[in-house]
């Protein structure tokens, strides 16, 4: 069994812009009937939030198949604040990365020989990240280019992202294309989407 969740992470805003534009997004899900401003600890298992808005009379508007009556989806948690995310589930490490420069893709699990991170290539980025998260300036040299990337530059595989704004819709049934589409015209943003199990 377990808890499945959908995420979109805002990889573009800064730590900076993220609470307020947070507050914009909670209020336009509101005002679309997506959420409510009623908050719940039902079902939330984000790893800095531990409670969300509770799903609107509209949820449904968001969602690529609403035909099961039964079905009741769970919060939608805020996560405010530079971090790394991760879909999938118990993974900890991107699998690739591919610097905005020169287009290598720097391999760090390399599967499906490997199902572990080299540690070796893994900790520039790692060091990187958690530069970034700390102050908002973090880079991970890329080995073909020699250039200083900041890490929210790098392109990450899917299921890895850096950002400091993301939202858990947990237990929703799979988001629909056209809402992920409207959602990240609302933040005004490139986003990434992550589909994971706690």
């Amino acid at each position: 069994m377990g808890d499945y969740f959908e995420r979109i992470v805002d990889v573009e805003v800064t730590g900076e812009e993220a609470r307020p534009l947070a507050e914009r997004m909670v209020g336009w899900m509101v005002a679309e009937g997506l959420i409510t401003r009623e908050l719940s600890s039902d079902g939330v298992y984000s790893l800095t939030v531990d409670e969300g808005y509770v799903p609107g009379p509209h949820w449904a508007r968001a969602v690529a198949d609403s035909s099961d009556p039964e079905w009741l989806p769970g919060p939608v948690a805020v996560i405010v604040g530079r971090d790394y995310h991760v879909g999938g589930q118990g993974a900890d490490e991107a699998e690739y990365a591919v610097c905005p420069r020169c287009q290598t893709r720097t391999v760090i699990i390399n599967y499906p020989e490997e199902f572990e991170a080299n540690e070796e290539v893994w900790q520039p980025f790692k060091d990187g990240i958690a530069a970034w998260k700390e102050t908002g300036e973090g880079r991970a040299p890329c080995s073909t280019c020699g250039a200083s990337v900041p890490v929210a530059q790098w392109q990450w595989e899917s299921n890895f992202a850096v950002g400091a704004l993301a939202f858990d819709f947990w237990g929703w049934p799979p988001l629909s294309a056209g809402f992920c589409a409207t959602f990240s015209r609302q933040l005004g943003h490139r986003t990434a989407e992550h589909m994971g199990k706690f």
